[in-house]
Parts: structure tokens; C-alpha cells; sequence
């Protein structure tokens, strides 16, 4: 057993294996349901060896400029081609090169500073309107709600919550893909039918 295997592994290691797997059902060398089995063992995953093993059967990405599949001779520095650009070592990054933790965060504070920014507005502008600054009641709705959302990110992060809503929205993003063409092949079987 090499001394790496048993290294634990950083979430940004699992998010290039993460990566390796998309790529690879997107090829075609995986079925969605073997993905799905394989992302999730993935981001449960705690070694390199146990990352090692989901992608054993998977040739090894080939290096800038070579071609899509084309496998790494032996010997070959493979490790720093698995890391996207731009990417942070010890962070899980998604295809963008934007952090999971901070995707997940946008996600679940997003609605609140749309609602916070048009009740601030409302309230300045009913305050431009009377001619004095109003009495401050945006704090109202910004501040138990803010608190509840505060508590939510340190309870999800804690949790390890953005590494499972990140394995959902990739299911999710899939389910729209799948839905995707199903729709175009029945379109083209509709054209095929009606050439016929």
C-alpha cells in the first residue's frame, strides 16, 4: 500500500474526481446511473485511496493540448493535470472554478438580500417622499430573518451541507439534460415519422 493512499483527502481532491466522472459520463464510458453511485461515493469519500478507486478503471486526462481520452504515459505527472485552473488547493471547486461552499451560500442568502434591498428601497423612497428619514422598520424583516439565515450557514457548513446540495444539483442539472433529449428524440422521431 503507497503511504498517499492513506493520506486523507482534501474536498478539493474529491472535486477533481467529481470532474473526471462528468467527463467521463459525458463521453459515454459511464452509464448515469454508475455516475450517480460514484459521485456520491466521492464526495463520502476520506482517502486517495478511495478516490483512486473510482476513477481506476477511467483513463487518465490528457494534458493541455492532447486529445479528449487520450491516456498519460507512465511516469507521467498526471496530478497536476487533474487541478482546474484557478482552483484553490484544499477548496471545492465546481466546472467555473467558483467554490461549492460559496455557490451554496449565494443559493441560500440570495432571496434574502432581494427582499432586504426592496424593503431598504421602499423605505427610502417613502422616506424621500415625507421629507425626513422615517422610522428604521426594514430592520424588522432584515434582522430576525438575517439571524435565522446566519444560523442555517454555520449549522450547513458545519454539516458538510454545500457538498451534498452540490451532489443534488448535479443530479438535478442531469434530470434537465436527460429531459432535454428525450424531447429532441421525440421531435426527430416525429420528423422521421412524418418524412416517412
Amino acid at each position: 500500500m503507497d503511504a498517499r493512499d492513506g493520506m486523507r483527502a482534501a474536498d478539493g481532491d474529491r472535486q477533481v474526481v467529481a470532474d473526471r466522472l462528468r467527463t467521463a459520463v459525458d463521453e459515454g464510458r459511464l452509464t448515469l446511473h454508475e455516475y450517480d453511485e460514484r459521485l456520491q461515493r466521492a464526495y463520502a469519500a476520506r482517502t486517495y485511496a478511495d478516490l483512486d478507486g473510482l476513477v481506476a478503471d477511467l483513463p487518465t486526462p490528457s494534458p493541455p493540448g492532447g486529445r479528449a481520452g487520450e491516456v498519460v504515459p507512465a511516469g507521467a505527472d498526471a496530478s497536476a493535470l487533474a487541478v482546474p485552473a484557478g482552483a484553490v488547493p484544499g477548496r471545492v471547486v465546481d466546472g467555473t472554478g467558483g467554490a461549492v461552499t460559496a455557490r451554496w451560500l449565494r443559493d441560500v442568502w440570495e432571496p434574502y438580500l432581494k427582499a432586504v434591498g426592496i424593503v431598504l428601497a421602499v423605505w427610502a423612497v417613502t422616506s424621500v417622499l415625507a421629507g425626513e428619514p422615517l422610522w428604521f422598520w426594514p430592520a424588522w424583516v432584515a434582522g430576525p430573518w438575517g439571524a435565522v439565515l446566519l444560523a442555517r450557514s454555520v449549522a450547513g457548513i458545519t454539516s458538510g451541507k454545500p457538498r451534498r446540495w452540490a451532489v443534488e444539483e448535479e443530479r438535478r442539472r442531469r434530470r434537465r439534460r436527460a429531459k432535454r433529449a428525450r424531447k429532441r428524440d421525440r421531435k426527430a422521431a416525429k420528423r422521421a415519422a412524418g418524412e416517412a
